[in-house]
C-alpha cells in the first residue's frame, strides 16, 4: 500500500515561487513513477509533470515547461515540484500520483493519489 501526502501549497503573487512536496510511504515507492496533476475550479484534472523511478527521465506539460522542475529523493521517499514564475492560471489543487507505469501516471490513471494541496497565484 502506498500513501501520498502533499505539502507546500499556499498563496503567492504572480511571478513568485512555491515548492510542493509529496511524502510517500510504502516499500515499492522507490521503484515507482511519480507525478503531479492539477485541477482548477470548473476544469478537468490535467497532467503537470512526472519523473521516472531513477529520476533520469522527466516529463512536463507544455504549459509549465521551463517554469516547473520535478525532482525526487528516493532515500527520503520524497518528490518535489519547484514552481517558478507562477501565473494566475497556475491556480489549482495539485495532486501527487504514483504508479509503476509511466503511461498510467501521465494519463491520470495512476493507482495512488494524494489528497491535494491548494496553490493560489494572485495577479
Amino acid at each position: 500500500q502506498v500513501q501520498l501526502v502533499e505539502t507546500g501549497g499556499g498563496l503567492v503573487q504572480a511571478g513568485g515561487s512555491l515548492r510542493l512536496s509529496c511524502a510517500a510511504s510504502g516499500n515499492t515507492i522507490s521503484s515507482s513513477v511519480m507525478g503531479w496533476f492539477r485541477q482548477a475550479p470548473g476544469k478537468e484534472r490535467e497532467f503537470v509533470s512526472a519523473i521516472s523511478w531513477s529520476g533520469g527521465s522527466t516529463y512536463y506539460a507544455d504549459s509549465v515547461k521551463g517554469r516547473f522542475t520535478i525532482s525526487r529523493d528516493n532515500a527520503k521517499k520524497m518528490v518535489y515540484l519547484q514552481m517558478d514564475s507562477l501565473k494566475p492560471e497556475d491556480t489549482a489543487v495539485y495532486y501527487c500520483a504514483a504508479d509503476q507505469s509511466v503511461w498510467a501516471v501521465r494519463t491520470g490513471s495512476a493507482r495512488y493519489w494524494g489528497q491535494g494541496a491548494q496553490v493560489t497565484v494572485a495577479s
